[in-house]
């Protein structure tokens, strides 16, 4: 008991400032702060995450009002350059066409640890083959040490990956040719590389099958030979060239749950895929730590010709947060955003036939004087990143905005079930998939847009979204 009123008049009697001893500032949990706290707002995580809405089957008047509404207000937004809400209108073009012209369309997301293991991009990918049709993981590396919770694979063989952005251990190529996954395999020899759909609860229905295999490669040897087989079925290729890589396809009758590759010779092999018949994929590639700012050191023949020939729709890149613990000063976020201008403008060039969304940072959670808070410049880099992003013709969806703002991290760990870790910064799964189920909604709002603008006169549209 003494030792608990001791504590009590330190809490109530203790300085909010601290007291200097010897270079040092001694601070004492205040009872001043723990009143201001518990009368502030706070960020309502479900009463945010509501925000968006479906489908709306209403008169075309309050139709358009709905969407003008959103495009204009709504935290969930997605921020478009000049306005234009026919930005994506080329994108909603080939995913409607890929089902009937049986050709699969990709989106690729490019981000740090937040999506890790595919999250967010699977529930981006559920939905959007949910609309368009389509199945299957998408592409992967040969080798990684990142399990994946859409598709599991074992390797072995003559493989060693090289990777452009990592730690210490991390083991460089000699040269620039890593292709669309920002890695390469470098075979020797030859190998096999085993993949089995998921059959995790947790799995998304449309990756549990996949009915064909994709290899990505180059500078392959002259005695290079490739196949693949599930059980009996043991399909003819289809090959493509462009920007020195070779796009090899092997379709199957009927969808599978596993299949096997096997490599005889040299080559470098950029990428895996495995999708469905037709319709509508994504690409989950993580880079954890990075900050998004290698891109433009690929080789950019390489890349062009890979997206060109895997049909690359629209490239997301989710990036800034790794950014936060070095941007101490204007200049280092100016340098920054300089960078990540150069980043959009690559890509534009290297996927001409693409759009590109930009995903900034989530609200990250900092101990300031003992309590958790927005990392500092945070909402500047948000802002920063958004203007980067519509100056340079790429559009923006504020993650940060979309959780609540300022401070919206610590709710989302209090949230039962929690939606964020005790690192206040990287989502849990349960997170992840609201962050990537209100993406999709999102977007499929302006794709429902698209739909609606087909049966009214584009003067009128127009006019009244003006």
């Amino acid at each position: 008991m003494g030792v608990f009123a001791l504590l009590g008049a330190g809490w109530l009697a203790f300085p909010a400032e601290g007291v200097d001893v010897g270079g040092m500032n001694l601070r004492f949990a205040s009872y001043r702060k723990m009143v201001q706290e518990a009368s502030e707002a706070k960020v309502d995580v479900d009463s945010v995450l509501s925000a968006v809405g479906g489908r709306f089957a209403m008169r075309d008047a309050d139709t358009l009002a709905y969407y003008k509404d959103f495009f204009y207000d709504n935290p969930d937004r997605i921020w478009l350059p000049d306005d234009d809400y026919t930005f994506f209108d080329p994108v909603f073009r080939d995913f409607e066409r890929a089902a009937l012209q049986g050709r699969t369309v990709r989106v690729v997301h490019y981000g740090d640890s937040q999506i890790e293991m595919d999250r967010i991009s699977a529930d981006l990918r559920q939905a959007l083959q949910e609309r368009f049709g389509g199945s299957g993981t998408g592409m992967f590396p040969a080798l990684s040490n990142v399990p994946s919770a859409s598709i599991t694979k074992s390797a072995s063989g003559g493989f060693v990956q090289y990777t452009m952005y990592g730690d210490s251990t991390t083991v460089r190529a000699g040269h620039n040719r890593y292709g669309v996954m920002a890695q390469v395999v470098a075979l020797t020899g030859g190998g096999t590389v085993s993949l089995r759909a998921t059959k995790a609860k947790t799995a998304r229905e449309r990756t549990k099958t996949f009915s064909s295999v994709s290899l990505l490669y180059g500078r392959a040897s002259g005695g290079f030979s490739a196949k693949v087989v599930s059980d009996t079925l043991k399909p003819e290729p289809v090959v493509r060239e462009s920007g020195g890589a070779t796009w090899m396809t092997w379709t199957f009758p009927r969808e599978v749950q596993k299949a096997t590759l096997r490599l005889t010779g040299n080559a470098e092999i950029y990428g895996i895929c495995a999708d469905g018949p037709a319709g509508v994929t994504v690409d989950n590639i993580p880079l954890r730590g990075c900050s998004g700012t290698i891109f433009s050191r690929i080789n950019p023949d390489l890349m062009q010709g890979s997206f060109g020939m895997d049909d690359t729709r629209l490239i997301i890149l989710q990036f800034g947060g790794n950014f936060m613990p070095v941007a101490t000063s204007d200049k280092a976020v100016s340098g920054y955003l300089e960078k990540m201008a150069a980043q959009i403008q690559y890509f534009r060039t290297a996927a001409p036939q693409a759009r590109i969304l930009f995903i900034g940072p989530s609200d990250m959670g900092k101990s300031v004087n003992g309590r958790i808070m927005t990392w500092p410049r945070l909402p500047q880099m948000v802002d920063s990143l958004k203007a980067t992003a519509l100056r340079n013709g790429a559009a923006y969806w504020d993650l940060y905005r979309m959780m609540g703002g300022e401070n919206s991290m610590v709710q989302w760990v209090k949230h039962v079930p929690a939606y964020a870790g005790p690192d206040y910064i990287h989502f849990t799964p349960a997170g992840a998939q609201v962050v990537g189920e209100t993406l999709s909604r999102s977007l499929l709002t302006y794709y429902d847009f698209y739909d609606l603008r087909k049966t009214l006169p584009a003067s009128r549209v127009k006019a009244y979204m003006q």
